[in-house]
């Protein structure tokens, strides 16, 4: 029975994916200076009795490279959609003119350059605890594998292969991390 055991590899592969793809995710919502659409994906608007993203409630746009607008489609929910953007931290004042609201993105300045590159710091952390936990699952199956009566070899062949993908994945978190470090602290 033992003999027959194969980890689920792909499966691994596939959750270690997932904590890079919500890494990029927070990462895309981190300010660089830049106007960008992504950063609001965030913030949460209450809209008709639930939680709704802004993207549901009006149309982001980008027009210029410091300011992000906000067309919002219902006029009663312009108040609500400037107070979930003052209220989400990111440390932009909202502008109103009639529907749309205007976001201009103030310069960054270095003390908050290095707070967000902190919390770049705590997103990545997050990943590793991930990819370490999906690890943690691979060892698990194959520490079953063994009691189940897998020889001893295989079951180091198992432990250097999802210890191997562990690595891999570890050192793209690290990778992402150090680029957005490096474009947070871009003047």
């Amino acid at each position: 029975m033992s003999d027959d055991f194969i980890l689920d590899t792909d499966d691994l592969e596939r959750r270690m994916d997932g904590a890079m793809a919500n890494l990029r995710t927070e990462f895309a919502s981190l300010r660089t200076g830049r106007a960008s659409a992504s950063m609001l994906e965030p913030v949460q608007v209450e809209a008709y009795g639930q939680m709704t993203p802004i993207n549901q409630v009006g149309t982001v746009n980008v027009p210029e490279p410091r300011m992000v607008t906000i067309n919002v489609w219902d006029k009663g929910l312009v108040n609500k959609v400037e107070k979930a953007i003052r209220d989400s931290g990111l440390g932009i004042n909202p502008q109103m003119n009639g529907t749309i609201i205007m976001l201009p993105i103030p310069e960054l300045n270095e003390e908050r350059r290095r707070e967000l590159s902190k919390v770049a710091a705590q997103y990545a952390e997050h990943a590793r605890v991930s990819v370490r936990n999906v690890r943690r699952d691979g060892m698990d199956q194959i520490k079953k594998a063994k009691a189940d009566g897998m020889s001893e070899d295989d079951q180091k062949i198992w432990e250097s292969e999802v210890q191997e993908l562990t690595n891999t994945y570890i050192k793209k978190v690290d990778a992402m991390l150090e680029t957005k470090q490096d474009e947070i602290m871009q003047v």
